[in-house]
């Protein structure tokens, strides 16, 4: 009897959540589906080094936890292997901007449908704010739950935390921040 008092509970809660995720929606004029997400963080590291680690695409997966793998197609495409919601899904997104040191944007071209920015922003010669916007369409019942528990907001803000735990450990070691990327050094948009 208690279980099936836990089971209501919780549906009843996740309805509520619906709800409101429903008429945040309506009162922001959000296109009905579609979902955003913002997290930011400070990184003790210098712009250039955080920008040039995120900009290495294919290494995404060391820190993003339901990323398999990013493998990019060419200067402006990549091709995304993720579990979203426990299943498996492939997109490709293509990069829509791409400033040094300032932001790179994208937006999915195939698959669940995705876009969003990363921004960073000098704070002093060794501090990084990182600034993550992404928005996203939610496919079938689970993903809608999770959005509306905010799985991917947890999940934005623990991928970032990993980046800035890698980023920090990798510049105490022996030629740390990384290095120059000949194929993305010649992207100037």
């Amino acid at each position: 009897m208690l279980n099936r008092v836990v089971k209501m509970a919780a549906l009843a809660a996740g309805g509520v959540l619906l709800a409101k995720q429903y008429q945040k929606r309506k009162e922001t004029g959000q296109k009905s589906g579609l979902s955003y997400v913002e997290e930011s963080l400070e990184v003790n590291a210098p712009v250039h080094a955080v920008y040039e680690q995120w900009a290495q695409f294919e290494q995404f997966p060391t820190f993003m936890a339901s990323v398999h793998e990013v493998r990019q197609l060419d200067d402006g495409r990549l091709h995304w292997r993720a579990s979203v919601a426990g299943k498996d899904k492939e997109w490709d997104a293509e990069i829509t901007d791409q400033l040094r040191d300032q932001c790179i944007a994208w937006r999915s071209t195939s698959g669940p449908r995705n876009g969003g920015v990363v921004t960073f922003d000098k704070i002093s010669e060794n501090c990084t704010r990182v600034v993550l916007r992404m928005d996203y369409e939610p496919e079938g019942p689970m993903e809608t739950i999770g959005d509306a528990l905010g799985v991917v907001r947890m999940e934005a803000r623990a991928n970032l935390q990993r980046f800035k735990e890698m980023l920090e450990k990798r510049g105490n070691e022996p030629g740390g921040w990384g290095g120059a990327n000949p194929q993305r050094d010649a992207l100037k948009h």
